[in-house]
């Protein structure tokens, strides 16, 4: 049996591997890709899945499209002590990096709650911060709207005569171009195909965890969202508003409905996958949720790709 035929049993054997890490996420945003496994006796202690890639002669290791988080998993047994948790990560991530293939080139978001930077820094990767929201879930849908700005708190009471919501997927081409228009005006760009996100999204719908939210005031389209959910955890993967209206409410609505339609759910959490451009994190952050980092692993021994990169 191959690793990707083992990895594909114990996805389906553990629903709480978060999705960006499923195998048939990874079938559907890579050309290639493979996963390491570590062992613990004759249980399965850890998880790596990741991108082959190899641009102009260089192996690469990084995030595939739509992909925000990669990284380990770690299989904590159900019997360790809590002082042992640290070490065993320790360990079972050193087993995952040496199981993986070597590349010139790295840069690989990681899972939020990773903290071996230590282990990272002494294999040759810098290790760099990042930042999300997470909105905990747990308690009463009045607690939780509690917590938002006092600001989103009146404007979806608004909303809620102006706007209506519907998952609509054959919306999904007009979030790709709205997301486009945004980045085309900050001249950044498009980091994804339409082809990528129609084939990630038709995954997604086969394995009902997915819903595409269209937020329309008198009929015209204001703002779309796409929300994401694995067995735990639920995620805002991509939103964008469009660029031919004036309502700032819409997006602030169709958060939030993806908040409370996670809850009823069942779900711990709303990862709102952060950003370091300082308008969204503002945004994001007025939802109340916790900050909470994840690391980046940095590594370039390529000299051909450090030309590429000061060409760039």
């Amino acid at each position: 049996m191959s690793n990707k035929e083992q990895y594909k049993s114990i996805c389906e054997a553990n629903p709480q591997i978060p999705v960006f890490l499923q195998y048939w996420w990874m079938d559907a945003v890579c050309a290639d890709w493979d996963v390491a496994i570590a062992m613990n006796g004759d249980k399965v202690a850890g998880i790596w899945p990741y991108n082959k890639e190899q641009k102009i002669g260089v192996s690469i290791r990084r995030n595939p499209a739509l992909t925000p988080y990669l990284g380990p998993y770690i299989f904590f047994p159900h019997d360790l002590k809590e002082s042992k948790y640290e070490s065993f990560e320790h360990e079972t991530t050193g087993k995952l990096l040496d199981a993986m293939p070597k590349a010139k080139v790295w840069h690989v978001a990681l899972l939020p709650g990773q903290k071996q930077v230590g282990l990272y820094n002494a294999t040759g990767f810098d290790a760099v911060p990042r930042q999300t929201f997470i909105m905990p879930l747990q308690e009463e849908e009045e607690v939780i709207f509690a917590r938002l700005h006092e600001d989103y708190r009146r404007n979806l009471r608004k909303a809620e005569a102006e706007i209506t919501i519907e998952h609509e997927p054959d919306m999904l081409p007009k979030l790709w171009e709205y997301q486009k228009a945004t980045l085309d005006r900050k001249d950044v760009n498009m980091h994804f195909t339409m082809h990528q996100i129609q084939a990630l999204f038709e995954a997604c719908m086969q394995r009902n965890c997915t819903r595409l939210w269209v937020a329309r005031k008198d009929g015209v389209v204001q703002a779309i969202l796409w929300h994401m959910w694995d067995g735990v955890r639920a995620y805002y993967l991509v939103g964008s508003k469009n660029p031919d209206t004036k309502d700032n409410r819409a997006m602030t609505a169709l958060i939030w409905n993806a908040i409370r339609e996670s809850k009823k759910m069942g779900k711990i959490s709303f990862d709102f996958e952060g950003s370091m451009d300082q308008g969204v994190e503002k945004f994001f952050r007025n939802f109340g949720g916790q900050r909470e980092l994840y690391l980046t692993l940095q590594k370039n021994d390529s000299l051909i790709w450090k030309l590429k990169s000061l060409i760039r």
